[in-house]
Protein backbone atom coordinates (compact mmCIF):
# COMPACT_ATOMS: atom_id res chain seq x y z
CA UNK A 1 0.00 0.00 0.00
CA UNK A 2 1.13 3.54 -0.67
CA UNK A 3 -1.45 5.56 1.24
CA UNK A 4 -0.31 8.19 3.74
CA UNK A 5 -1.36 7.59 7.33
CA UNK A 6 -0.57 8.41 10.94
CA UNK A 7 -1.24 6.33 14.00
CA UNK A 8 0.26 5.79 17.44
CA UNK A 9 0.34 3.39 20.36
CA UNK A 10 1.80 3.26 23.87
CA UNK A 11 4.75 0.90 24.23
CA UNK A 12 4.21 -1.43 27.18
CA UNK A 13 5.76 -0.07 30.37
CA UNK A 14 7.54 2.88 28.72
CA UNK A 15 4.86 5.52 28.02
CA UNK A 16 6.55 6.06 24.66
CA UNK A 17 4.33 7.12 21.76
CA UNK A 18 5.26 5.15 18.66
CA UNK A 19 4.33 7.33 15.74
CA UNK A 20 4.02 5.97 12.24
CA UNK A 21 3.67 8.54 9.50
CA UNK A 22 4.46 8.79 5.84
CA UNK A 23 3.76 6.71 2.79
CA UNK A 24 4.71 3.25 1.72
CA UNK A 25 4.63 -0.26 3.08
CA UNK A 26 3.22 -0.27 6.63
CA UNK A 27 5.51 -3.02 7.85
CA UNK A 28 8.54 -0.97 6.70
CA UNK A 29 7.20 2.14 8.45
CA UNK A 30 6.71 0.20 11.68
CA UNK A 31 10.21 -1.28 11.47
CA UNK A 32 11.75 2.16 10.87
CA UNK A 33 9.84 3.62 13.83
CA UNK A 34 11.02 0.83 16.14
CA UNK A 35 14.62 1.12 14.94
CA UNK A 36 14.61 4.88 15.56
CA UNK A 37 13.14 4.39 19.05
CA UNK A 38 15.98 1.99 19.89
CA UNK A 39 18.65 4.21 18.28
CA UNK A 40 17.56 7.31 20.16
CA UNK A 41 17.44 5.48 23.49
CA UNK A 42 13.69 5.89 23.94
CA UNK A 43 13.49 2.11 23.99
CA UNK A 44 16.19 0.95 26.40
CA UNK A 45 17.84 -2.48 26.13
CA UNK A 46 15.69 -5.13 27.79
CA UNK A 47 12.41 -3.20 27.36
CA UNK A 48 9.57 -5.63 26.75
CA UNK A 49 7.37 -4.85 23.76
CA UNK A 50 3.64 -5.51 23.71
CA UNK A 51 2.40 -8.73 22.12
CA UNK A 52 2.05 -8.28 18.38
CA UNK A 53 -1.72 -8.80 18.61
CA UNK A 54 -2.05 -5.89 21.07
CA UNK A 55 0.18 -3.58 19.07
CA UNK A 56 -1.64 -4.48 15.86
CA UNK A 57 -4.96 -3.59 17.49
CA UNK A 58 -3.62 -0.28 18.86
CA UNK A 59 -2.13 0.75 15.51
CA UNK A 60 -4.95 -0.57 13.35
CA UNK A 61 -2.63 -2.96 11.54
CA UNK A 62 -2.98 -6.55 10.50
CA UNK A 63 -1.50 -8.96 13.06
CA UNK A 64 0.72 -10.53 10.41
CA UNK A 65 2.19 -7.09 9.60
CA UNK A 66 3.36 -6.58 13.21
CA UNK A 67 4.47 -10.21 13.59
CA UNK A 68 6.58 -9.99 10.42
CA UNK A 69 8.11 -6.67 11.57
CA UNK A 70 9.04 -8.18 14.94
CA UNK A 71 10.54 -11.25 13.24
CA UNK A 72 12.69 -9.18 10.86
CA UNK A 73 13.96 -6.93 13.66
CA UNK A 74 14.85 -10.03 15.67
CA UNK A 75 16.81 -11.33 12.68
CA UNK A 76 18.59 -7.98 12.33
CA UNK A 77 19.55 -7.97 16.00
CA UNK A 78 17.39 -5.04 17.13
CA UNK A 79 15.00 -7.24 19.13
CA UNK A 80 15.30 -10.54 20.97
CA UNK A 81 12.55 -13.12 21.41
CA UNK A 82 12.39 -16.06 23.80
CA UNK A 83 9.63 -18.56 24.29
CA UNK A 84 7.54 -17.55 27.26
CA UNK A 85 9.18 -14.14 27.84
CA UNK A 86 7.91 -12.18 24.86
CA UNK A 87 9.80 -9.83 22.59
CA UNK A 88 12.31 -7.39 24.08
CA UNK A 89 14.80 -4.81 22.90
CA UNK A 90 18.12 -6.59 22.41
CA UNK A 91 20.82 -5.96 24.98
CA UNK A 92 23.38 -3.44 23.77
CA UNK A 93 26.22 -1.39 25.18
CA UNK A 94 25.13 1.20 27.74
CA UNK A 95 25.07 4.81 26.53
CA UNK A 96 28.45 6.55 26.66
CA UNK A 97 29.58 10.13 26.58
CA UNK A 98 32.44 11.09 24.20
CA UNK A 99 35.65 11.23 26.19
CA UNK A 100 36.20 14.99 25.98
CA UNK A 101 32.97 15.79 27.84
CA UNK A 102 32.69 16.13 31.63
CA UNK A 103 31.39 12.96 33.26
CA UNK A 104 30.62 12.01 36.81
CA UNK A 105 32.76 9.06 37.94
CA UNK A 106 29.82 6.90 38.90
CA UNK A 107 28.27 7.21 35.44
CA UNK A 108 31.41 7.21 33.31
CA UNK A 109 31.40 4.35 30.81
CA UNK A 110 34.32 3.57 28.55
CA UNK A 111 33.18 3.48 24.90
CA UNK A 112 33.50 0.21 23.05
CA UNK A 113 34.33 2.04 19.81
CA UNK A 114 36.03 5.42 19.41
CA UNK A 115 35.60 7.66 16.37
CA UNK A 116 36.42 10.94 18.13
CA UNK A 117 38.56 13.12 15.87
CA UNK A 118 42.14 14.21 16.45
CA UNK A 119 43.49 11.07 18.11
CA UNK A 120 45.88 9.04 15.93
CA UNK A 121 46.13 5.33 16.63
CA UNK A 122 48.96 5.04 19.22
CA UNK A 123 49.87 1.54 18.05
CA UNK A 124 51.47 2.92 14.86
CA UNK A 125 54.10 5.04 16.61
CA UNK A 126 57.44 4.25 14.87
CA UNK A 127 59.19 2.82 17.90
CA UNK A 128 62.14 1.21 16.14
CA UNK A 129 62.98 4.29 14.06
CA UNK A 130 62.48 6.59 17.03
CA UNK A 131 64.78 4.48 19.19
CA UNK A 132 67.48 4.55 16.49
CA UNK A 133 67.22 8.37 16.33
CA UNK A 134 67.36 8.62 20.13
CA UNK A 135 70.58 6.61 20.23
CA UNK A 136 72.25 8.69 17.54
CA UNK A 137 71.03 11.97 19.05
CA UNK A 138 72.22 11.15 22.56
CA UNK A 139 75.58 9.94 21.29
CA UNK A 140 76.14 13.20 19.39
CA UNK A 141 74.53 15.59 21.93
CA UNK A 142 76.74 18.41 23.23
CA UNK A 143 77.22 18.74 26.97
CA UNK A 144 75.03 21.84 27.20
CA UNK A 145 72.03 19.75 26.11
CA UNK A 146 71.94 18.35 29.64
CA UNK A 147 72.02 21.74 31.37
CA UNK A 148 69.28 24.36 31.88
CA UNK A 149 67.26 24.58 28.67
CA UNK A 150 67.13 27.56 26.33
CA UNK A 151 63.52 28.86 26.08
CA UNK A 152 63.98 29.16 22.30
CA UNK A 153 64.34 25.37 22.16
CA UNK A 154 67.27 23.24 21.03
CA UNK A 155 69.07 24.77 18.02
CA UNK A 156 69.39 21.33 16.39
CA UNK A 157 65.62 20.95 16.18
CA UNK A 158 65.03 24.54 15.09
CA UNK A 159 67.49 24.07 12.21
CA UNK A 160 65.86 20.78 11.21
CA UNK A 161 62.38 22.31 11.32
CA UNK A 162 63.42 25.37 9.29
CA UNK A 163 64.58 23.10 6.47
CA UNK A 164 61.64 20.70 6.68
CA UNK A 165 58.93 23.39 6.81
CA UNK A 166 60.50 25.28 3.92
CA UNK A 167 60.61 22.13 1.79
CA UNK A 168 57.20 20.66 2.65
CA UNK A 169 55.01 23.61 3.70
CA UNK A 170 56.56 26.54 1.82
CA UNK A 171 57.45 28.33 5.05
CA UNK A 172 59.96 31.20 4.94
CA UNK A 173 61.90 31.23 8.21
CA UNK A 174 65.40 31.08 9.63
CA UNK A 175 65.96 28.97 12.76
CA UNK A 176 66.07 32.10 14.92
CA UNK A 177 62.40 32.79 14.01
CA UNK A 178 61.30 29.43 15.44
CA UNK A 179 60.38 29.07 19.11
CA UNK A 180 59.60 25.59 20.38
CA UNK A 181 56.66 24.89 22.68
CA UNK A 182 54.82 21.89 24.09
CA UNK A 183 52.07 21.92 21.46
CA UNK A 184 49.62 24.17 19.63
CA UNK A 185 47.70 24.96 22.83
CA UNK A 186 50.89 26.15 24.55
CA UNK A 187 51.69 28.31 21.54
CA UNK A 188 48.25 29.93 21.66
CA UNK A 189 48.65 30.67 25.36
CA UNK A 190 51.92 32.48 24.71
CA UNK A 191 50.50 34.45 21.79
CA UNK A 192 47.43 35.45 23.82
CA UNK A 193 49.72 36.85 26.50
CA UNK A 194 51.89 38.74 24.03
CA UNK A 195 49.37 39.95 21.45
CA UNK A 196 46.28 40.58 23.57
CA UNK A 197 42.75 40.71 22.19
CA UNK A 198 40.21 40.64 20.80
CA UNK A 199 40.74 37.98 18.14
CA UNK A 200 38.54 36.76 15.32
CA UNK A 201 38.16 33.01 14.84
CA UNK A 202 36.42 30.67 12.42
CA UNK A 203 32.80 30.01 13.38
CA UNK A 204 33.58 26.29 13.40
CA UNK A 205 36.70 25.31 15.32
CA UNK A 206 38.07 23.66 18.46
CA UNK A 207 36.14 24.92 21.52
CA UNK A 208 39.22 24.14 23.60
CA UNK A 209 41.23 26.75 21.71
CA UNK A 210 38.57 29.44 22.07
CA UNK A 211 38.13 28.72 25.78
CA UNK A 212 41.90 28.64 26.28
CA UNK A 213 42.18 32.14 24.78
CA UNK A 214 39.25 33.34 26.88
CA UNK A 215 40.90 32.03 30.04
CA UNK A 216 43.81 34.35 29.23
CA UNK A 217 41.55 37.35 28.76
CA UNK A 218 41.34 37.17 24.96
CA UNK A 219 37.80 37.06 23.62
CA UNK A 220 37.05 35.76 20.13
CA UNK A 221 34.54 36.89 17.53
CA UNK A 222 33.26 34.36 14.98
CA UNK A 223 33.84 34.63 11.24
CA UNK A 224 31.51 32.87 8.86
CA UNK A 225 32.67 29.65 7.20
CA UNK A 226 31.61 28.33 3.81
CA UNK A 227 32.96 26.01 1.13
CA UNK A 228 35.93 28.34 0.53
CA UNK A 229 36.95 28.51 4.19
CA UNK A 230 36.71 31.45 6.57
CA UNK A 231 34.90 34.62 5.45
CA UNK A 232 37.87 36.90 6.07
CA UNK A 233 35.94 39.85 4.64
CA UNK A 234 34.37 40.03 8.10
CA UNK A 235 37.65 41.13 9.72
CA UNK A 236 37.81 44.64 11.19
CA UNK A 237 40.49 47.02 12.45
CA UNK A 238 39.43 46.22 15.99
CA UNK A 239 40.63 42.61 15.67
CA UNK A 240 44.18 42.20 16.97
CA UNK A 241 44.57 38.75 15.42
CA UNK A 242 42.65 36.08 13.56
CA UNK A 243 42.92 32.33 14.22
CA UNK A 244 42.60 30.24 11.04
CA UNK A 245 43.09 26.67 9.80
CA UNK A 246 43.86 27.46 6.14
CA UNK A 247 45.28 24.09 5.04
CA UNK A 248 42.13 22.17 6.03
CA UNK A 249 39.37 24.10 7.75
CA UNK A 250 38.65 22.35 11.01
CA UNK A 251 36.27 20.62 11.22
CA UNK A 252 34.22 21.33 8.08
CA UNK A 253 37.07 20.61 5.64
CA UNK A 254 38.52 22.37 2.62
CA UNK A 255 41.45 24.78 2.20
CA UNK A 256 41.18 28.55 2.40
CA UNK A 257 40.53 29.95 -1.09
CA UNK A 258 43.57 31.65 -2.71
CA UNK A 259 41.73 34.98 -2.95
CA UNK A 260 40.94 34.84 0.77
CA UNK A 261 44.55 33.97 1.57
CA UNK A 262 45.64 37.14 -0.20
CA UNK A 263 42.85 39.12 1.44
CA UNK A 264 43.74 38.10 4.99
CA UNK A 265 47.39 39.03 4.42
CA UNK A 266 46.26 42.42 3.03
CA UNK A 267 44.14 42.93 6.16
CA UNK A 268 47.11 42.18 8.42
CA UNK A 269 49.37 44.59 6.53
CA UNK A 270 46.78 47.37 6.52
CA UNK A 271 45.80 47.10 10.18
CA UNK A 272 48.92 45.74 11.86
CA UNK A 273 46.93 42.66 12.83
CA UNK A 274 48.32 39.15 13.12
CA UNK A 275 47.28 36.00 11.27
CA UNK A 276 47.68 32.93 13.52
CA UNK A 277 47.85 29.92 11.21
CA UNK A 278 47.08 26.66 12.99
CA UNK A 279 48.65 24.10 10.67
CA UNK A 280 46.11 21.46 11.70
CA UNK A 281 46.31 18.36 9.47
CA UNK A 282 48.47 20.34 7.04
CA UNK A 283 50.56 17.32 5.98
CA UNK A 284 47.67 14.92 5.39
CA UNK A 285 46.18 15.72 2.00
CA UNK A 286 45.01 12.94 -0.32
CA UNK A 287 43.90 14.51 -3.61
CA UNK A 288 47.09 16.45 -4.37
CA UNK A 289 50.21 17.82 -2.71
CA UNK A 290 49.59 19.59 0.63
CA UNK A 291 48.53 23.22 0.36
CA UNK A 292 51.38 25.59 1.21
CA UNK A 293 51.27 27.66 4.38
CA UNK A 294 49.87 31.19 4.36
CA UNK A 295 53.00 32.17 6.31
CA UNK A 296 54.97 32.00 3.05
CA UNK A 297 53.02 34.99 1.72
CA UNK A 298 54.12 37.33 4.51
CA UNK A 299 56.38 36.06 7.32
CA UNK A 300 56.14 39.41 9.14
CA UNK A 301 52.37 39.24 9.62
CA UNK A 302 51.67 35.50 9.96
CA UNK A 303 52.51 33.08 12.78
CA UNK A 304 52.58 29.40 11.86
CA UNK A 305 51.73 27.08 14.77
CA UNK A 306 52.35 23.34 14.39
CA UNK A 307 53.15 20.16 16.31
CA UNK A 308 53.79 16.43 15.96
CA UNK A 309 50.58 15.48 17.77
CA UNK A 310 48.91 14.13 14.61
CA UNK A 311 51.93 12.93 12.66
CA UNK A 312 53.71 11.13 15.54
CA UNK A 313 52.07 11.30 18.96
CA UNK A 314 50.55 13.87 21.33
CA UNK A 315 52.60 12.22 24.09
CA UNK A 316 55.80 13.82 22.75
CA UNK A 317 54.60 17.33 23.67
CA UNK A 318 56.64 19.08 20.96
CA UNK A 319 55.30 21.97 18.93
CA UNK A 320 56.63 25.11 17.29
CA UNK A 321 55.82 28.68 16.38
CA UNK A 322 57.33 30.35 13.31
CA UNK A 323 57.19 34.00 14.34
CA UNK A 324 57.59 37.46 12.83
CA UNK A 325 60.91 38.88 13.98
CA UNK A 326 59.22 41.48 16.21
CA UNK A 327 57.48 38.78 18.27
CA UNK A 328 60.41 36.45 18.95
CA UNK A 329 61.76 38.28 21.99
CA UNK A 330 58.35 38.94 23.62
CA UNK A 331 57.28 35.29 23.16
CA UNK A 332 60.56 33.98 24.58
CA UNK A 333 60.18 36.36 27.55
CA UNK A 334 56.64 35.12 28.13
CA UNK A 335 57.87 31.54 28.00
CA UNK A 336 60.45 32.11 30.74
CA UNK A 337 64.19 32.06 31.21
CA UNK A 338 64.53 28.28 31.02
CA UNK A 339 62.95 25.54 28.94
CA UNK A 340 60.54 23.76 31.23
CA UNK A 341 57.93 22.35 28.89
CA UNK A 342 59.63 20.09 26.35
CA UNK A 343 62.41 17.58 27.02
CA UNK A 344 65.77 18.43 25.45
CA UNK A 345 66.45 14.76 24.70
CA UNK A 346 63.15 14.42 22.82
CA UNK A 347 63.92 17.61 20.89
CA UNK A 348 67.29 16.18 19.89
CA UNK A 349 65.69 12.89 18.90
CA UNK A 350 63.09 14.64 16.74
CA UNK A 351 65.84 16.66 15.05
CA UNK A 352 67.62 13.44 14.06
CA UNK A 353 64.29 11.82 13.10
CA UNK A 354 63.65 14.65 10.64
CA UNK A 355 67.18 14.90 9.24
CA UNK A 356 67.48 11.13 8.73
CA UNK A 357 64.36 11.07 6.56
CA UNK A 358 62.44 8.93 9.06
CA UNK A 359 59.85 11.67 9.61
CA UNK A 360 59.10 11.91 5.87
CA UNK A 361 58.69 8.13 5.73
CA UNK A 362 56.36 8.16 8.72
CA UNK A 363 54.19 10.93 7.23
CA UNK A 364 53.94 9.05 3.92
CA UNK A 365 53.03 5.86 5.77
CA UNK A 366 50.35 7.59 7.82
CA UNK A 367 48.99 9.41 4.77
CA UNK A 368 48.46 6.08 3.01
CA UNK A 369 46.89 4.56 6.12
CA UNK A 370 44.52 7.47 6.69
CA UNK A 371 43.52 7.56 3.04
CA UNK A 372 42.67 3.84 3.21
CA UNK A 373 40.64 4.46 6.38
CA UNK A 374 38.83 7.34 4.71
CA UNK A 375 37.98 5.19 1.69
CA UNK A 376 36.60 2.46 3.98
CA UNK A 377 34.39 5.02 5.71
CA UNK A 378 33.05 6.40 2.44
CA UNK A 379 32.42 2.91 1.05
CA UNK A 380 30.58 1.77 4.19
CA UNK A 381 28.32 4.81 4.19
CA UNK A 382 27.66 4.50 0.45
CA UNK A 383 26.61 0.88 0.91
CA UNK A 384 24.57 1.19 4.12
CA UNK A 385 23.51 4.83 4.36
CA UNK A 386 23.46 6.28 0.84
CA UNK A 387 21.10 9.02 1.98
CA UNK A 388 23.84 10.81 3.98
CA UNK A 389 26.55 13.03 2.50
CA UNK A 390 30.23 12.86 3.49
CA UNK A 391 32.31 16.06 3.24
CA UNK A 392 35.79 17.27 4.17
CA UNK A 393 37.43 14.09 2.89
CA UNK A 394 40.23 15.60 0.79
CA UNK A 395 42.54 15.92 3.79
CA UNK A 396 42.89 15.41 7.52
CA UNK A 397 42.07 12.67 9.99
CA UNK A 398 38.29 13.04 10.01
CA UNK A 399 35.24 13.53 7.83
CA UNK A 400 31.89 15.20 8.37
CA UNK A 401 28.80 13.04 7.88
CA UNK A 402 26.01 15.48 7.11
CA UNK A 403 22.60 14.57 8.54
CA UNK A 404 19.01 15.67 7.95
CA UNK A 405 18.09 18.82 9.89
CA UNK A 406 17.21 18.19 13.51
CA UNK A 407 18.76 14.71 13.75
CA UNK A 408 22.28 15.45 15.07
CA UNK A 409 21.63 15.08 18.80
CA UNK A 410 19.55 11.93 18.37
CA UNK A 411 22.29 10.44 16.19
CA UNK A 412 24.90 11.13 18.89
CA UNK A 413 22.65 9.48 21.47
CA UNK A 414 22.05 6.54 19.16
CA UNK A 415 25.80 6.17 18.69
CA UNK A 416 26.21 6.10 22.46
CA UNK A 417 23.72 3.24 22.68
CA UNK A 418 25.88 1.42 20.15
CA UNK A 419 28.90 1.92 22.41
CA UNK A 420 30.38 4.45 19.97
CA UNK A 421 32.06 7.72 20.95
CA UNK A 422 31.55 10.31 18.21
CA UNK A 423 30.93 14.05 18.21
CA UNK A 424 28.28 16.27 16.67
CA UNK A 425 29.24 19.09 14.32
CA UNK A 426 27.33 21.52 16.55
CA UNK A 427 29.85 20.90 19.34
CA UNK A 428 32.38 22.91 17.31
CA UNK A 429 30.21 25.95 16.56
CA UNK A 430 31.34 29.21 18.15
CA UNK A 431 28.95 30.21 20.97
CA UNK A 432 28.63 33.69 19.47
CA UNK A 433 27.56 32.40 16.08
CA UNK A 434 23.85 33.16 15.86
CA UNK A 435 21.46 31.60 13.42
CA UNK A 436 18.12 33.23 12.78
CA UNK A 437 16.24 29.97 13.14
CA UNK A 438 18.14 28.39 16.05
CA UNK A 439 19.52 31.29 18.08
CA UNK A 440 22.90 31.26 19.83
CA UNK A 441 24.46 27.89 20.59
CA UNK A 442 26.58 27.64 23.72
CA UNK A 443 29.90 25.88 23.83
CA UNK A 444 30.10 22.40 25.34
CA UNK A 445 31.44 23.77 28.61
CA UNK A 446 28.78 26.44 28.73
CA UNK A 447 25.97 23.99 27.98
CA UNK A 448 27.30 21.78 30.75
CA UNK A 449 27.13 24.65 33.24
CA UNK A 450 30.79 25.68 33.37
CA UNK A 451 31.39 29.31 34.26
CA UNK A 452 33.86 31.75 32.83
CA UNK A 453 35.56 30.90 29.51
CA UNK A 454 32.44 30.38 27.40
CA UNK A 455 30.99 33.66 28.63
CA UNK A 456 34.23 35.44 27.78
CA UNK A 457 34.16 33.95 24.30
CA UNK A 458 30.58 35.07 23.81
CA UNK A 459 31.30 38.57 25.10
CA UNK A 460 33.93 39.28 22.44
CA UNK A 461 31.34 40.58 19.99
CA UNK A 462 28.34 39.72 17.83
CA UNK A 463 28.43 37.10 15.14
CA UNK A 464 29.38 38.08 11.61
CA UNK A 465 26.33 38.61 9.42
CA UNK A 466 27.81 36.26 6.80
CA UNK A 467 27.50 33.19 9.04
CA UNK A 468 25.89 30.19 7.41
CA UNK A 469 23.18 28.31 9.35
CA UNK A 470 24.30 25.39 11.47
CA UNK A 471 24.44 22.10 9.60
CA UNK A 472 23.54 18.91 11.40
CA UNK A 473 26.29 16.33 11.17
CA UNK A 474 28.76 14.03 12.88
CA UNK A 475 32.52 14.64 13.01
CA UNK A 476 33.95 11.17 12.44
CA UNK A 477 37.61 10.60 13.28
CA UNK A 478 38.85 7.64 11.27
CA UNK A 479 42.45 7.63 12.57
CA UNK A 480 41.79 6.57 16.16
CA UNK A 481 40.74 2.87 16.19
CA UNK A 482 43.19 0.02 15.87
CA UNK A 483 43.15 -1.73 12.50
CA UNK A 484 41.24 -4.73 13.85
CA UNK A 485 38.63 -2.55 15.57
CA UNK A 486 37.89 -0.18 12.69
CA UNK A 487 35.34 -2.33 10.78
CA UNK A 488 33.26 -2.80 13.96
CA UNK A 489 33.42 0.94 14.66
CA UNK A 490 32.10 1.66 11.15
CA UNK A 491 29.35 -0.89 11.67
CA UNK A 492 28.31 0.84 14.90
CA UNK A 493 28.33 4.20 13.11
CA UNK A 494 26.09 2.95 10.32
CA UNK A 495 23.63 1.51 12.84
CA UNK A 496 23.45 4.85 14.64
CA UNK A 497 22.61 6.96 11.59
CA UNK A 498 19.00 8.08 11.10
CA UNK A 499 17.11 6.20 8.40
CA UNK A 500 16.29 7.77 5.08
CA UNK A 501 13.07 9.76 5.06
CA UNK A 502 10.27 7.92 3.19
CA UNK A 503 9.57 9.25 -0.26
CA UNK A 504 6.43 11.32 -0.28
CA UNK A 505 3.78 10.67 -2.93
CA UNK A 506 2.17 13.91 -4.17
CA UNK A 507 -1.58 13.85 -3.44
CA UNK A 508 -3.93 13.65 -6.37
CA UNK A 509 -5.65 16.88 -7.36
CA UNK A 510 -9.03 17.16 -5.63
CA UNK A 511 -11.80 19.65 -6.50
CA UNK A 512 -12.18 22.33 -3.87
CA UNK A 513 -15.84 21.52 -3.39
CA UNK A 514 -15.29 17.79 -2.90
CA UNK A 515 -14.30 16.37 0.52
CA UNK A 516 -11.05 14.39 0.64
CA UNK A 517 -11.44 10.60 0.28
CA UNK A 518 -11.33 8.53 3.48
CA UNK A 519 -8.09 6.65 4.28
CA UNK A 520 -7.84 3.15 2.90
CA UNK A 521 -8.44 0.28 5.29
CA UNK A 522 -5.36 -1.50 6.66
Amino acid sequence: MTDSWVNSAEILGSDLPLELSGTGNRRALLMNALREAVRSGRLAPGTRLPPYRSLAADLGLARNTVADAYAELVAEGWLAARQGSGTRVAERAAPVTPMHRPRTPERAVRPVHDLVQGQPDPSVFPRTAWLASARRALAAAPDDAFGPGDPHGRPELRRALAGYLARVRGVRAAPDRIVLCSGAAHGLRLLAEVVGGPWAAEAYGLPFHRELLASHGVGTRPLGVDADGARVDGLTRRDRAVLLTPAHQFPTGGPLHPARRAAVVDWARATGGLVVEDDYDGEFRYDRQPVGAVQGLDPEHVVLVGSVSKSLSPALRIGWMVLPQRLVAPVVAAKGEREQFSSATEQLTLADFIQSGAYDRQVRRMRQRHRRRRDQLVAALHARAPHVRVTGIAAGLHAVVELPPGTERSAVRAAAWQGLAVEGLGDYLHPGAEDASRGPRASRAHRAGAAGPADAVRAAGPADASLVPHRDGLVVGYATPAESAYPEALDALCRALPPAAPLATPPAATPVSAPPPPPAAP
